[in-house]
């Protein structure tokens, strides 16, 4: 049976040049070419690149890579869209038999692929409904209403981030579990599944994290945003709230200075961090590993 791999961590860690490195070991023992499937939300969008840390062609060894690049900005990414596409992705992989790695940090993702995951309710007016207040009034109202239903759910959810605040009200309204995280004893999709943790220490880490996203902006953040807006990157649900492309969108619009949307990104990403580690440390099984590189 073909092996699914999982390569999650932090942002920063290492997740793509260690699946590079997996992906050859992985052909090498089987003799069939493995899969590296995508499992990072924002590297499903066409044009964000720099931002993401997104592997260019040219340096993917000629390992297929699936999932990348399937989005338009305006498009909305949602995990019960993903699910079905990675899965099918992996499936297909298998029928060659080839090994597939799923390698990224987006941690519901992973979870929604990886584990015999369920869906919270979902009531499209009701969202509607709630977008509209939140335009009028912004988020303070409606994480207040979502404390009323569910404070451990309102401590818990990222407040700087309009679409998680929403989606849990949503869900709290409808009378379901708004706080999503894994069963406590989850099962495995895939019978053969292998979990690996990028592993990297807390001084080490911040420090990358500061550095990539000085690169970020000295390797052009700000004009792949300008190049984006045509596009739509202004109207997407999702890929404008990414950290550093709404950053980026303030300081073209003179909302923030290039220091200030600079720090504001790295604040925003060693956070993103902090609570990448906190999911993954969860997965049963899971193997941590230091890459040496």
């Amino acid at each position: 049976m073909p092996t699914l791999w999982a390569v999650v961590g932090a942002t920063g860690t290492g997740k793509s040049a260690y699946s590079l490195d997996l992906a050859e070991e992985r052909t090498r023992a089987t003799g069939i070419p493995a899969v590296i499937v995508n499992a990072d939300a924002m590297q499903l969008y066409r044009g964000m690149d720099i931002g993401t840390a997104k592997l260019p062609v040219e340096e993917r060894r000629g390992i297929e890579h699936r999932l990348f690049n399937v989005l338009n900005p305006t498009e909305e990414a949602t995990v019960a869209w993903y699910q079905p596409e990675a899965r099918a992705a992996l499936v297909e992989a298998f029928s060659r038999g080839a090994d597939a790695i799923l390698v990224g940090g987006s941690g519901l993702y992973v979870s929604s692929v990886i584990f015999d995951f369920q869906f919270p309710p979902r009531d499209e007016k009701l969202r509607a409904e709630l977008e509209t207040e939140y335009e009028a009034a912004g988020v303070s109202p409606l994480l207040e209403r979502l404390r009323t239903l569910d404070a451990a759910v309102a401590e818990a959810v990222d407040a700087q981030n309009p679409r998680r605040v929403i989606r849990a009200l949503e869900v709290a309204l409808l009378g379901g579990d708004a706080q999503v995280t894994l069963p406590t004893e989850p099962k495995v999709w895939h019978e053969d599944t292998h979990i690996v943790g990028i592993a990297c220490g807390r001084e080490v880490l911040v420090q990358r994290l500061e550095e990539r996203v000085e690169h970020m902006w000295a390797d052009g953040m700000v004009d792949e945003v300008r190049s984006l807006i045509p596009h739509g990157i202004r109207e997407g649900k999702t890929a404008s709230q990414a950290i550093g492309y709404a950053q980026a969108l303030a300081q073209i619009d003179g909302r923030l200075s290039e220091r200030e949307a600079i720090e504001e990104t790295q604040r925003l990403t060693r956070r993103y961090a902090r609570r990448q580690v906190s999911w993954f440390k969860r997965y049963p099984g899971i193997e941590w590993v230091t890459p040496a590189r």
